[in-house]
């Protein structure tokens, strides 16, 4: 039986991605950055892709407010998006585009899906990430016991802000993935896959360094975005959105 490793979540993308993807193994990657829209996001994705490595567009979709943030991950949309809007309507949304459906660093400080946020829409869900670096082991712990509670399958993924952490992160899918429908369906049906990762002293150095990034992103970075920017191009308001999320909009 074929087996696909699969990095699910990354929000960097160059050269040096691809090399560390490459490197480590990694069939498919699923680029998914911050506060940009699904076509650039597609064209950046279908620049990296090659016969050794497919790159599938996604968006993590900040619903709700910046004080109050739960984030979905989705893979399979067929147009786009917005943050800011309501979980709920976010999830009628992608149950529209039949997306699968992810929860992030699950019960992970206020920017993710809680466990009773899980409970609620374990029915909308196609699995929990259980292995995430930017965690410490018990967050990962207690998204495990989440995922098995639930019945719902697991991932794991780099979660990548730095190239160098690519690939340290994989879920190995028990099935051939060659597109991003391959992918979706893999999500979906409950293909049977294992989360693996790499050990040692670059692992865990490489770990430190993304949460310190953690820190920069959610102190500096974000004041940033928040007094200094302009509209982000992923907000519900934005002209590009034509007025079609007004009604689940939360700015």
């Amino acid at each position: 039986m074929p087996t696909t490793r699969v990095d699910l979540h990354v929000k960097v993308l160059d050269d040096d991605a691809v090399r560390q993807a490459k490197s480590a193994g990694v069939d498919v990657l699923v680029y998914a950055p911050h506060f940009t829209r699904l076509p650039d996001i597609r064209e950046r994705a279908a620049a990296y892709s090659d016969d050794d490595l497919l790159v599938v567009p996604a968006r993590e979709i900040f619903t709700g407010s910046y004080r109050d943030r739960k984030h979905v991950l989705a893979v399979g949309l067929d147009s786009p998006v917005p943050d800011f809007v309501t979980l709920d309507g976010a999830l009628t949304e992608l149950d529209r585009q039949n997306a699968a459906v992810l929860a992030p660093h699950p019960g992970f400080l206020t920017v993710s899906l809680t466990p009773a946020d899980v409970e609620a829409y374990r029915g909308r869900l196609a699995a929990v990430e259980t292995y995430n670096p930017k965690l410490l082991p018990h967050h990962d712990r207690r998204a495990r016991r989440l995922a098995d509670v639930h019945d719902l399958p697991e991932f794991g993924s780099s979660y990548a802000h730095l190239s160098n952490t690519v690939g340290d992160v994989w879920t190995a899918f028990d099935a051939e993935i060659e597109s991003e429908a391959d992918l979706v369906d893999a999500l979906q049906s409950g293909v049977s896959r294992s989360v693996e990762h790499r050990n040692g002293p670059g692992h865990r150095q490489r770990r430190l360094a993304e949460k310190l990034h953690l820190v920069y992103e959610n102190t500096w970075e974000k004041v940033d975005r928040l007094l200094l920017s302009g509209m982000e191009p992923t907000h519900p308001r934005h002209i590009a959105y034509d007025g079609r999320f007004d009604d689940v909009a939360v700015y």
